[in-house]
């Protein structure tokens, strides 16, 4: 090679490093500003700044002793997780290999849309969802998406599309989403998603909501173990009931990296209807009885583990901190106001005791579901976290 070849090799590898460098920073900055915007939402107004209300405290062991560093709580949250799963009923073993039949390609601008069956038991039961791969090379980062039925998730529901087509707008972003419906929907097409997850409950003996989280599981193992997927970068969102799938998953499975609860109630609230975990169809299954649907009235009293939880003085905060380190956005609405700050205090107290600042969010509109803005800020947040954090 020659001196003139030398001095273009070299200068065609400046060219190329300086333009990776110039990449790289601006990547950066990108980075930082999407950082900085994110943690202001971190912080609690300042009226619920620091308020713990009445919560038990979840760094208190069931003995009365705290876990004052990383080391007892890796103890203190084993407690509350065979606590929970206790109270819940203990999930079947995990498929260890869950099959994904794609029964419908079609390529859509920028993405392929697969219709799928993913296995979520061991019986070979399977949940209907839509598999959506972004073009482009992998692997990517991958988020769960689960609701009523997924149609509406890949934005062909009736409604949805710009507010919680959580699925679709994932995608575009660069995601593997895989958005599921309620089990049950596939054997029983047409069934009533309330009705489903009552007759999951009595035939299988458990709190409907834990059968809920053991889908959604067994669906991030399926997810993993695609090729376009990075198994570590896995995070899952979901509104109102799929918020509430969205929570229970997220804190009974550490593998999902990171979740966004959008407006499920975060904690119990027997002034809001809509915060229904009393109902058999989540924590209210009991099997010795079935109560009517509503408020819990004297006429409807309360039933199964949620009449447990309130006459022990407990709520759901210890189930919360099963998020901790993992990041955590709490998209609240008319489901989840600003007061809801004094039950996230505790997870907040949590990621203190670990080191690890603002891993906890929520912000606040006056709807249900989320307005614009809101859903901006539930993307960026999983952008963040699943592209840009370097977990």
């Amino acid at each position: 090679m020659n001196h003139l070849a030398h001095f273009r090799l070299f200068f065609g590898l400046a060219v190329v490093l300086a333009a990776s460098a110039k990449a790289s920073a601006a990547d950066a900055e990108g980075r930082d500003a999407l950082r900085i915007r994110l943690e202001q939402y971190c912080q609690p107004p300042g009226e619920f700044s620091g308020q713990l209300g009445s919560y038990r405290s979840p760094l208190q062991f069931a003995d009365g002793t705290s876990a004052a560093t990383s080391e007892a709580w890796a103890r203190r949250r084993q407690e509350i997780l065979e606590t929970w799963h206790r109270r819940l009923g203990a999930w079947p073993p995990l498929v260890e290999r869950p099959a994904v039949q794609r029964l419908e390609s079609v390529t859509q601008p920028g993405y392929v849309q697969h219709h799928v069956h993913v296995q979520i038991s061991s019986e070979g039961r399977v949940a209907n969802g839509y598999l959506l791969i972004p073009d482009g090379p992998g692997p990517f980062p991958a988020v769960l998406v689960p609701f009523y039925e997924p149609l509406t998730s890949i934005g062909q529901g009736k409604r949805g599309q710009g507010t919680h087509d959580y699925g679709l707008q994932l995608v575009r972003r660069g995601f593997v989403t895989l958005s599921i419906g309620t089990p049950g929907s596939v054997e029983k097409i047409g069934g009533e998603t309330r009705q489903l997850l009552v007759e999951a409950g009595i035939q299988q003996r458990r709190q409907p909501l834990t059968l809920l989280a053991y889908v959604a599981a067994n669906c991030h193992t399926a997810l993993a173990q695609l090729p376009e997927v990075d198994p570590l970068r896995i995070g899952i969102i979901g509104l109102s009931y799929g918020g509430k799938w969205s929570m229970f998953a997220s804190c009974l499975y550490d593998k999902f990296a990171c979740a966004v609860w959008s407006d499920p109630g975060i904690v119990f609230n027997e002034k809001n209807g809509n915060v229904n975990y009393w109902e058999p169809w989540y924590l209210g299954y009991d099997p010795n009885t079935q109560r009517e649907p509503g408020i819990p009235t004297s006429e409807k009293p309360r039933t199964g583990l949620y009449k447990e939880l309130v006459e022990a003085g407990d709520d759901l905060v210890d189930l919360h901190a099963l998020m901790a380190p993992r990041p955590v956005l709490v998209s609240g609405g008319t489901e989840d106001p600003p007061r809801n700050w004094i039950a996230l205090n505790h997870l907040i107290a949590v990621n203190e005791v670990l080191g690890r600042p603002n891993r906890v969010a929520m912000t606040a509109r006056a709807t249900h579901a989320p307005t614009p803005e809101a859903l901006e800020i539930e993307l960026e947040f999983l952008e963040y976290w699943l592209k840009h954090s370097g977990r």
